[in-house]
């Protein structure tokens, strides 16, 4: 199969040429082994009416396999040409000639300076465009943060909220009453605790 990109031709017909040939060469493929198992049935058949046959099917296949080896062979010749001619003069567009949406260019032609320029302009703008989708990406990330620190700051409230209602059940008038008695208590605790420990070390020693 050739490897020429032919992509002005596959502009055109939606396909390259090669992928229409490397088609057609499958299907002929796959034709020449259909015709060679209904040859092989076919002798098989034969042979079974013919008295005192010896050729065994296993022979018959081999006999089949080597012809279909010749016959691929020549067949791979063959297409190898007929490929050659298709490609050249029934799938390739002529060098002059100019596809519909190309015709601007028969009105409007652009020198190689030109051509160079747009190609110049053109890279500029897949620069521009690459970096306004890092910078999109980057705030989406801040975006992704500030939602979580949001979050956070959300459950620091609802926590203080929490405290201030725990304050107001104990008699406390504001939050900073609710977080002195919650301090106040946390020491009682933490006086019990270690009066509990010094019990248990001393019980254990005596």
């Amino acid at each position: 199969m050739s490897v020429e990109p032919m992509s002005y031709e596959a502009q055109f017909f939606g396909f390259t040429p090669q992928t229409c040939m490397l088609r057609v060469y499958i299907a002929f493929q796959d034709c020449l082994f259909e015709v060679m198992q209904a040859v092989e049935q076919v002798i098989l058949k034969k042979l079974e009416g013919v008295p005192g046959c010896e050729v065994s099917p296993v022979q018959i296949r081999k006999c089949t396999e080597k012809f279909l080896g010749f016959m691929k062979g020549r067949f791979d010749s063959l297409f190898g040409k007929m490929e050659q001619l298709f490609l050249q003069l029934v799938l390739r567009i002529p060098p002059h000639i100019l596809l519909p949406e190309d015709k601007a260019q028969e009105t409007h032609p652009c020198s190689e300076e030109e051509f160079q320029l747009l190609q110049k302009e053109i890279e500029e703008l897949q620069e521009k465009y690459r970096t306004e989708v890092c910078a999109q990406q980057a705030l989406l990330a801040e975006l992704e943060e500030q939602k979580i620190v949001q979050d956070k700051l959300r459950q620091t409230l609802a926590l203080f909220d929490e405290l201030d209602g725990v304050g107001r059940d104990q008699g406390a008038s504001d939050f900073r009453e609710s977080l002195a008695l919650l301090v106040q208590n946390s020491r009682k605790l933490q006086s019990i605790r270690d009066d509990v420990e010094r019990e248990g070390k001393r019980l254990k020693v005596s």
